[in-house]
């Protein structure tokens, strides 16, 4: 099968997956040798390209339908092949890849993590790296629309996400340039949807739903910026809905990207929790105990403890896991969540009641 092919057939599967358009080159000049035994396209390359690893390419854990997988999708892969790409020892239960328990059920991954120089794991000072359990982050619209990769921002750009990806967990060798920039440009054409597609090339920003029924138009006032009870909004605002406003209850900057939703703080899948001990400019140190520090391990600021990067909520519905470490398999979880976050960040001076969780589902459905 030739390149060109490989991106026609590409760019049907986004179609029929409602996932917009995705016109790639057509492969001309150096290419990579990949699954397929010739040089591919970036398509080629998302889809098929191993570059000598483990069988793994980008489109194992990134499908085009939807970003990324839930522990659905990983149930039926395994069930109808357990020899599937996604199912390699480097992410099994043991190392060696007798089980994959922790993949079938929350469609985690395992991520290495180099400790900042000003940070030390309590339990191994000599540690230089932590590995955590981590959910895949969906590659619909936030290659093109979002500055910000990775749950904790690690990556600079779609070339070093990628070459993180396949050297670790494809375990294969990094790509050249010229390869990370056709898979960067082909990950650029990847929608959840005609609006977020015409936005990235220049149209309107999206416009938020006002809502048809009761419970959808009550859900909405959850997300309205123009008011402080707009709890929502106080991070799911801009057009991406993924930006702090001014109204947001840890006076961040408006624009700012990463925030605490008490995950790692509530741990409601009981993690294994460490211990880090960050050393602070004026050498003072901070004990930590945390699931996953998530920003504060790439900043090495104590400020950052379990900050995280902040979702698009466009195309919620069809993304899920949620949260870094996909402690939330469904969105009825994922809103219930937020009202142990909301009781405790509140001190109990807010909570949701059965009605507002069913109205925050209810307007999430219609993003």
């Amino acid at each position: 099968m030739n390149s060109r092919i490989l991106g026609v057939v590409a760019a049907a599967v986004m179609a029929l997956s409602g996932c917009g358009s995705a016109v790639d080159d057509a492969g001309q000049g150096e290419g990579s040798i990949g699954s397929v035994g010739e040089a591919l396209s970036g398509a080629g390359l998302y889809t098929s390209g191993t570059f000598g690893g483990n069988g793994r390419a980008c489109a194992t854990c990134h499908p085009t339908t939807t970003g990324t997988f839930s522990a659905a999708d990983a149930q039926a892969r395994y069930s109808a092949d357990p020899g599937d790409p996604l199912f390699r020892a480097i992410d099994s239960d043991d190392g060696t890849g007798n089980s994959y328990a922790r993949l079938l059920t929350d469609a985690t991954v395992l991520v290495g993590i180099d400790l900042p120089p000003n940070v030390k794991l309590a339990a191994d000072p000599n540690a230089t790296a932590v590995t955590f359990q981590r959910g895949t982050p969906t590659t619909l619209d936030t290659p093109a629309l979002d500055p910000v990769l990775m749950w904790d921002g690690r990556a600079a750009s779609l070339e070093d996400q990628a070459t993180g990806a396949i050297t670790g967990h494809a375990q294969a060798v990094a790509p050249s340039q010229h390869d990370l920039g056709k898979i960067a440009a082909f990950e650029q054409k990847l929608f959840s949807s005609k609006t977020t597609k015409s936005y990235a090339e220049g149209g309107p920003a999206p416009a938020l739903p006002a809502g048809t029924t009761d419970a959808e138009k009550r859900g909405a006032k959850w997300f309205d910026t123009s008011v402080p009870s707009g709890v929502c909004a106080h991070c799911h605002s801009g057009p991406m809905l993924n930006e702090t406003n001014q109204f947001n209850v840890f006076n961040l900057p408006v624009g700012a990207r990463f925030v605490t939703a008490f995950v790692s703080e509530l741990n409601p899948k009981n993690r294994p929790v460490q211990t880090f001990i960050f050393t602070n400019p004026d050498a003072t140190t901070t004990t930590v105990s945390s699931p996953d520090p998530g920003r504060a391990l790439i900043t090495g600021k104590v400020s950052d403890v379990n900050f995280f990067k902040i979702p698009t909520l466009w195309n919620i519905k069809n993304s899920a896991p949620y949260f870094h470490d996909n402690s939330s398999q469904t969105l009825e979880e994922l809103v219930h969540h937020y009202n142990n976050f909301f009781t405790v960040a509140t001190g109990g001076g807010l909570t949701l009641s059965a009605q507002d969780e069913a109205d925050i589902l209810a307007y999430l459905m219609l993003l």
